[in-house]
């Protein structure tokens, strides 16, 4: 090969490795050429060792015969394809150097021959009318110029083909680049390439500075909990504050604390250790860029929050009463900024229309009080941090009595009539719901006496104890009042028999009576037959007048029968005994009387009145006048007309 000459290697897959023999001292370029868009990037090395990278490699000055491998690597960044070709280069010493290939080695593209001669290219230069700008506010300007005629020129942006934008204008021949009103992201290294059949030259990277920022930023607080505008920290705890924005050059911070600090921070962050109260307040941070003299300020509201302690219930201060309008209860703690919740009989109180609550839930307001609203009522105040919960709190609410109830004894039931024996004791009882607990006062109709408790004792009744009891319950704090009544009815002792068994005694005994005194006045007439009898038959003799000693008895059994044989007729006046007719046997004088009930019956059943004992009439009245003192005949001689007396009673 003539010294001075170039030789192109296009890369091709199926090229068969290719080989060149150089003489010594001989200068050649060797160059590498691949169709790629973008521009492929080219890696040589020298039988191993890395060699320049770049299109075009340069052997000169050849000094000794020897024998390398040339090997080109050409790359896509885009595609991330790539493809390598080696060459053997051998420097002979003999003037008449010859070359070959393999006849199936085709190193063009158009499978022409892959030796061509032809003039590298010039390196292009780019001149820029600013090399820093501020964003939105400037525009840039790049020109690329080349010494070469008939080049294609192509610009590239940090590496890579220029992507081009709305803002980003090219001129037709493609040398002028002009950026309208820079952004942030057009900075970065620009160059221009040109390129003529199958040759790249690169310019020298061009640096392009845009200023920009501070952005708007945020004050950022570690450990603390967001509410809204404002930032909660546990009173003792380490916080650290920060602020992050964009901005080029970097920018500078000054702080403005809510308490003293010499020097304030001038850093992006700064820590407080163990916050406390006074840390309380508004941080705010001013970041300034000196380059696009442009500031920018945050604000932050910080609040520390205590160890929560106890919360108070505030009582209503009136006496409350049942059915009352309404009462208020108060959940009272110093920790501003935390949270409360109402529990109810240990559970969370959920409002309605009986139980509201205020806006901040420090109120709890009950509308028409019941006296299942005593409670228990217990408010608990929180944070994030920590929770505090106040004592059980009870209503005291005043409400009744209700209805009256009254007992006797130890009976549970109510009673309202009560029977008790004369000279016992008795006790009454009176109860009614009530809050406070009612007042008792007992008193007895048609009495003006009152006595005053709960519980009415008397220890010995007596009939004037008989009557309508009356008790009134009553609440001083509610004003209201009610009242019950008891009937009680005082009996005489009573006997261990029943009535039944009291009443056959009674009839027994004057049975007994009746038969005693009916077996003398039968004794004393018989006697007084006979005697008549005697009499009749001594003609001589004559009825003799009764003796004043026998008028008295006569008189006496008289009066003494009169009352149990009614149906006879009261004698007039002394009657003469005459003869009578013979006697009838005295067991048929009197009729049979029912039996008695004995004395021991123990009958329940209800009391039989004493039996009359009946008899027939025996004789008629006496008329008036007759002053004989004899007997008359009796009417009828018939003895079976008269009624018997049964021996056995």
């Amino acid at each position: 090969m003539a010294k001075g000459h170039q030789v192109a290697l296009t890369l091709h897959h199926d090229l068969t490795r290719p080989n060149f023999t150089l003489v010594i001292g001989s200068n050649v370029p060797l160059l590498c050429l691949a169709d790629s868009q973008p521009p492929a990037r080219y890696i040589r090395s020298i039988s191993g060792i890395p060699g320049p990278d770049g299109q075009t490699l340069f052997i000169s000055s050849l000094s000794r015969a020897r024998s390398e491998v040339y090997t080109c690597r050409a790359s896509n960044s885009i595609s991330s394809s790539h493809s390598s070709v080696d060459a053997d280069i051998t420097v002979s010493a003999s003037l008449l150097t010859m070359w070959s290939l393999p006849a199936a080695v085709q190193l063009t593209s158009d499978a022409n021959p892959l030796t061509t001669i032809q003039k590298l290219l010039a390196r292009p230069t780019i001149a820029i009318s600013q090399d820093t700008a501020t964003e939105q506010r400037e525009n840039v300007t790049f020109r690329c110029s080349t010494q070469d005629a008939d080049v294609t020129i192509h610009w590239v942006f940090n590496d890579l083909p220029l992507v081009f934008r709305e803002r980003v204008q090219l001129s037709t021949d493609g040398k002028t680049l002009t950026i309208l009103t820079v952004q942030r992201e057009d900075s970065g290294t620009y160059k221009c390439e040109a390129q003529a059949f199958h040759q790249v030259r690169s310019s020298a990277p061009t640096f392009l500075t845009v200023n920009y920022g501070p952005d708007p930023f945020e004050i950022k607080l570690e450990s603390g909990v967001s509410r809204g505008e404002v930032v909660e920290v546990i009173e003792g705890s380490t916080v650290t504050f920060s602020v992050e924005t964009q901005s080029h050059p970097p920018p500078a911070y000054t702080w403005f604390l809510p308490y003293d600090s010499i020097p304030p921070p001038t850093m992006s962050s700064f820590t407080i250790q163990a916050v406390s109260r006074e840390h309380e307040g508004t941080y705010r941070c001013l970041v300034s860029n000196g380059a696009t003299h442009l500031l920018r300020l945050g604000a932050l509201k910080v609040r520390v929050l205590e160890t929560l302690t106890k919360p108070h219930i505030v009582p209503p201060s009136l006496n409350l009463v049942e059915n009352a309008s309404s009462v208020a209860l108060t959940c009272q703690t110093p920790h501003e900024g935390a949270g409360v919740l109402w529990l109810l009989r240990g559970q969370a109180l959920l409002p309605s229309d009986h139980l509201v609550l205020s806006a901040d839930n420090r109120s709890l307001v009950i509308h028409g009080l019941r006296r299942d609203d005593t409670g228990p009522y217990e408010c608990e105040v929180w944070n994030w941090g920590s929770r505090a919960r106040s004592e059980p709190f009870r209503l005291a609410m005043s409400y009744g009595p209700d209805r009256v109830d009254i007992t006797s004894g130890s009976a549970p039931g109510v009673v309202g009539t009560v029977e008790a024996e004369l000279n016992s004791s008795l006790t009454l009882q009176c109860r009614a719901e009530s809050q406070p607990g009612a007042e008792f006062h007992w008193t007895l109709e048609q009495s003006t006496a009152v006595h005053a408790g709960q519980v009415l004792i008397i220890w010995a009744l007596t009939w004037e104890h008989q009557g309508i009891y009356n008790c009134t319950a009553s609440n001083p704090l509610t004003h209201l009042a009610r009242s019950a009544s008891v009937r009680v009815r005082v009996v005489g002792p009573q006997s261990s028999l029943s009535a039944g068994a009291i009443g056959g005694i009674a009839i027994g005994i004057l049975a007994v009576i009746a038969l005693s005194a009916g077996l003398g006045c039968f004794l004393y007439i018989r006697n007084a037959r006979r005697l008549s009898r005697e009499e009749a038959e001594d003609p001589i003799q004559e009825a003799a007048t009764p003796t004043s000693e026998e008028e008295p008895h006569a008189e006496s059994c008289s009066n003494w029968l009169s009352p149990m044989y009614a149906n006879l007729p009261k004698p007039q006046g002394q009657v003469g005994v005459k003869k009578m007719l013979p006697p009838d046997p005295p067991e048929q004088f009197y009729e049979k009387e029912p039996p008695s009930v004995t004395p021991g019956n123990d009958s329940h059943g209800p009391r039989k009145p004493s039996p009359e004992i009946t008899l027939d009439p025996l004789v008629p009245t006496l008329p008036k006048g007759n002053t004989e003192s004899h007997y008359e005949v009796l009417v009828n001689p018939e003895r079976n007309i008269y009624g018997q007396i049964n021996p056995s009673v």
